[in-house]
């Protein structure tokens, strides 16, 4: 069998396709960005994402989306629009693929836990955990007796990194630790601005694209929410309220208040549903036209506002039409206000985070009862900081029926 470099991609050059770990060439006409995709595929990390909380609890119904379902849409999405941008679509694939694989169970509500529990040790970020994860805890290439994740190409890892800053003891939202900054450097080298990556934008939009659609669609088949519900000024007025402070604070209310009188006011917007054949295609539709209606108008308006023709890295960035970000913004509102505020959710959210944090609590007494990766990891630690984060590590990869058991063992 003959072996030689890979191949480049069109538009990336070998600094784009470099791994942290030099590695031996493989099959002729195998691209870097394709392995990297084959190495998420086969992951532990990916395989957990099937019983993790999307937006409704992983297993309460066999029809909404889990963490994976959610995230294998995202890919879809991505790589079809990426490709039409001119990025080469088994990067953005990759980048979608792996944009929630370090989230905790419970979704951001787990999230939310951790945080607070890893507070005196630099806190705690879903995005932050994935850039972790991929280069330290999913085990494929070792380097001097410390693990280097799967070893992927610095585009793939600056593709994957939402936000690109560390913690600043404020903002929430980052994307790495500082145990991890070595790598991170490497993946940014030379890069003087916080901007995300242009695939990363991608990747970004079609993660708001999937969540905002498809959690709609799972909203109306759970009867949490009945389209007909819009058309009380009371229920219509607080969705753009929650589109305003929530997901779009930088939009007028009159731009919103059209973005959601243009959504039910059209054909296409399914008016009622009892889950019978004909309106199960119906929402479907519905899904579909929204899906392609967002993406053209992003991949029209990315294309008419960039000057540059390599739409790649650092070349360019995305575009999304005011229009289209004020309706995407309000789905996402009728999700969090009928979906996530449902009566009990309040409730039941505390009780996952006191799940969470006795699980925490319960490791940093029993440590004996971490699995065998992350008490090598707490055990090898040289201080206090380096121990709790091997117990955060362990706690961030359960998923949700995984961290009610472990939790059971220690509260019961």
């Amino acid at each position: 069998m003959t072996f030689q470099d890979d191949q480049l991609s069109p538009g990336y050059n070998q600094f784009d396709e470099q791994r942290f770990v030099e590695e031996p060439p493989k099959r002729h006409g195998r691209r870097a960005f394709a392995r990297d995709k084959a190495r998420v595929l086969h992951s532990a990390g990916l395989r957990r994402l099937s019983a993790k909380t999307q937006v409704m609890s992983a297993g309460a119904d066999d029809f909404p989306r889990t963490r994976l379902t959610h995230t294998l849409e995202v890919a879809q999405i991505g790589r079809e629009l990426g490709e039409a941008l001119g990025c080469d679509p088994d990067l953005v694939e990759t980048a979608c693929l792996v944009h929630d694989i370090g989230h905790p169970p419970f979704g951001h509500n787990g999230e939310e836990a951790l945080h607070q529990a890893a507070l005196d040790i630099g806190g705690f970020e879903g995005n932050a955990q994935t850039f972790r994860l991929l280069t330290r805890l999913e085990s494929k290439t070792i380097r001097d007796n410390r693990s280097i994740g799967l070893n992927l190409t610095r585009a793939t890892l600056d593709a994957a990194t939402k936000y690109p800053w560390a913690f600043d003891g404020k903002n929430p939202k980052f994307g790495f630790y500082q145990e991890d900054q070595e790598i991170f450097e490497w993946v940014r080298k030379d890069v003087t601005t916080k901007d995300k990556v242009f695939e990363a934008q991608v990747m970004d939009i079609a993660d708001d694209i999937a969540y905002s659609v498809h959690d709609i669609e799972d909203a109306i088949y759970g009867k949490h929410f009945n389209p007909n519900s819009l058309s009380a000024q009371e229920e219509f007025d607080e969705v753009i309220k929650v589109a305003k402070s929530e997901y779009a604070p930088d939009l007028s209310s009159d731009q919103l208040n059209q973005a959601l009188n243009y959504l039910i006011s059209q054909e296409w917007w399914v008016k009622s549903f009892t889950a019978i054949q004909v309106e199960m295609a119906a929402l479907k539709n519905m899904t579909s036209y929204l899906i392609g209606k967002f993406t053209e108008e992003i991949e029209k308006s990315t294309k008419t506002e960039n000057k540059s023709t390599n739409l790649t890295r650092y070349n360019a960035k995305l575009v999304v039409p005011s229009d289209t970000r004020s309706q995407i913004a309000v789905l996402k509102a009728v999700v969090n206000l009928f979906v996530m505020q449902r009566k009990g959710a309040a409730e039941n959210y505390a009780k996952e985070q006191e799940l969470i944090l006795s699980i925490v609590a319960g490791l940093q007494q029993n440590p004996n009862k971490l699995n065998p990766q992350f008490k090598s990891q707490f055990d090898s630690a040289t201080n206090e900081k380096d121990a709790k984060r091997a117990i955060i590590d362990q706690v961030a990869s359960l998923t949700d029926s995984s961290a009610r058991r472990l939790a059971q063992e220690f509260v019961g």
